[in-house]
């Protein structure tokens, strides 16, 4: 009997790290297959000539660098998403030499995923299908995800320029989150933006309520 038991232990141990291994294997597959498709992505961007810039606001630091940027190259067109207020973007634009015809200012946005789908339909009827894509180092691998299964479904190729900042990488939770939200979109045309500002609500209220503690409150907004 002791020679039985101490067999079906070693069964149990030598399936158990097996197990996992297969789980461990299963996960990593559809990270390899992303880092794959980016990778292809990331390769054609090297290949165009952007034809417009798209600046994800939340910062001027990013207005004042896409500025420049068009300031280098007479030729491209800009849109700003839900950037600073208008007249202050035209004052930015203004001063590094910018004719207005060539800026576009877009306020419908309300978070990063839709800082893609309210554009890409309007990029799609000025003829753009290449674009720069400006914003934040630490915000630009979300950006990136998004922009790539948005803008990719309309055939728009992106060219990443991050803006220096030194603000920690985001979590890896909000990318796969938005990126869930962008296929979301693919398929049912809703990014489920009601839901996100639902849940900021609910949260806002539990807040001012007092019934949790500040730890358990949650601050991603965007």
């Amino acid at each position: 009997m002791p020679g039985k038991i101490s067999s079906i232990r070693r069964e149990v141990s030598v399936s158990q790290p097996r197990k996992t291994k297969k789980r461990f294997s299963l996960l990593l597959l559809p990270i390899i297959g992303a880092s794959l498709w980016l990778g292809y992505k990331q390769g054609q961007s090297y290949l165009v000539k952007p034809e417009a810039a798209i600046v994800l606001g939340g910062h001027e630091d990013r207005e004042r660098f896409a500025a420049k940027l068009a300031a280098q190259d007479p030729n491209i067109l800009i849109w700003v998403s839900s950037g600073s207020p208008q007249k202050y973007v035209e004052k930015i634009f203004a001063e590094a030499g910018i004719d207005r015809d060539r800026l576009h200012l877009d306020y419908h946005a309300v978070d990063t995923v839709t800082n893609f789908t309210t554009l890409v339909d309007d990029l799609k009827s000025h003829g753009i299908d290449s674009v720069y894509l400006i914003t934040s180092e630490n915000h630009m691998r979300r950006a990136l995800i998004i922009g790539e299964i948005v803008f990719g479904s309309r055939g728009i190729v992106i060219k990443p320029v991050s803006v220096p900042s030194d603000a920690p990488s985001e979590p890896i939770e909000k990318t796969l989150r938005d990126g869930a939200r962008a296929l979301l979109w693919l398929a049912t045309g809703g990014t489920g933006e009601t839901l996100i500002e639902r849940k900021s609500r609910n949260i806002q209220s539990i807040k001012h309520s007092g019934r949790f503690p500040e730890d358990f409150v949650d601050r991603d907004k965007s």
